[in-house]
């Protein structure tokens, strides 16, 4: 299960002892849950926001970086905060179909190696296309995006995951990419 936190929640309440109760509360799995964080809560106090994150990853729960490569983060955050995968943002992807192509892929495939060499787990966000899914997994990047589906209502959920395999046959040769629920 993943879950979106803003800077205000970070801000404005316990994010620590949230997650905790809802774990609690819940009976989910810590390693079931991935926390996914935008660059701009790093600019908060990040000593504060550093503590809570390291308390949070010590429960077993996942931190991403969400829409990385496109705010202010330094590469130093990727050494300081305890994450597990870094996501790119879709922005790179989208431009995949544009003029700035080459750009583009060399901006993910590098993120993409930096990411391997440090032990996380890289995901490219806003796939869409084929082409946009073989560009990335060839990056080693895992998926996300309207290629496999737009929202669906959740009885639906089960019909689609049906149809990610042939989605993925394209990516023969290799071992087809993670899809990342949303």
């Amino acid at each position: 299960m993943t879950v979106n936190l803003s800077a205000v929640q970070f801000a404005s309440g316990d994010v620590y002892k949230a997650v905790k109760s809802a774990l609690d509360d819940t009976g989910l799995k810590s390693s079931r849950l991935e926390l996914e964080i935008t660059e701009s809560v790093l600019l908060r106090d990040e000593a504060k926001v550093h503590e809570v994150l390291d308390k949070i990853h010590g429960l077993g729960v996942q931190i991403a970086l969400d829409d990385f490569g496109t705010a202010y983060a330094s590469l130093s955050y990727l050494r300081s905060f305890p994450f597990d995968k870094i996501k790119i943002d879709r922005s790179f992807v989208r431009d995949l179909d544009g003029p700035q192509r080459a750009d583009c892929v060399a901006i993910i495939h590098a993120v993409a190696g930096l990411v391997k060499q440090l032990q996380m787990g890289a995901v490219a966000e806003g796939v869409e296309t084929l082409d946009h899914l073989r560009t990335v997994t060839m990056a080693g990047c895992d998926v996300q995006g309207f290629y496999f589906s737009k929202p669906v209502p959740a009885r639906q959920v089960g019909a689609v995951l049906q149809k990610v395999p042939e989605r993925l046959r394209c990516c023969s040769g290799r071992h087809p990419p993670k899809e990342t629920p949303r």
